[in-house]
């Protein structure tokens, strides 16, 4: 297991960020991991079923992850089943006007890596999942 912290700047404000989580009808497609369904919902925490990539890109896997959602701070993502198990890492935002300081700190664990491997492929995982968001939270209105 590998403790990692990141960070990195969106270029919104933490309210919009707020709004295109909380909106299913939002663009929320990742390269690498897709949500394929909504297992449970209660109160502000949800289980999801994902199919994701490999690191190296050449198989997909599924796995389970249960996020908790603590508004307007950030919130908190578990791995429950999958190669990520025991993956727990949270994301805490910080207003910063018209853009946001994104924080994202645990411990990441992925079977068959060892801990640089683990290192360099959740760092690579966050660097592509924040594009994303922030490309998709320019155009989200």
């Amino acid at each position: 297991m590998v403790y990692l912290k990141d960070e990195g700047v969106f270029d919104v404000p933490v309210e919009k960020i707020w709004r295109f989580l909380n909106d299913d009808t939002a663009d929320h497609t990742h390269r690498s991991v897709r949500f394929t369904k909504v297992l449970e919902k209660s109160g502000n925490q949800t289980i999801v079923e994902m199919e994701a990539k490999s690191p190296d890109g050449k198989s997909t896997f599924k796995q389970t992850a249960k996020l908790t959602f603590n508004p307007p701070k950030g919130f908190d993502m578990g791995f429950l089943s999958g190669p990520l198990i025991g993956t727990k890492h949270t994301h805490t935002y910080t207003p910063m006007g018209n853009r946001t300081k994104v924080e994202v700190a645990g411990e990441f664990k992925v079977q068959g890596l060892d801990d640089q491997a683990t290192k360099k492929a959740a760092l690579a995982l966050l660097e592509e999942f924040f594009n994303e968001d922030n490309a998709a939270l320019k155009k989200y209105k």
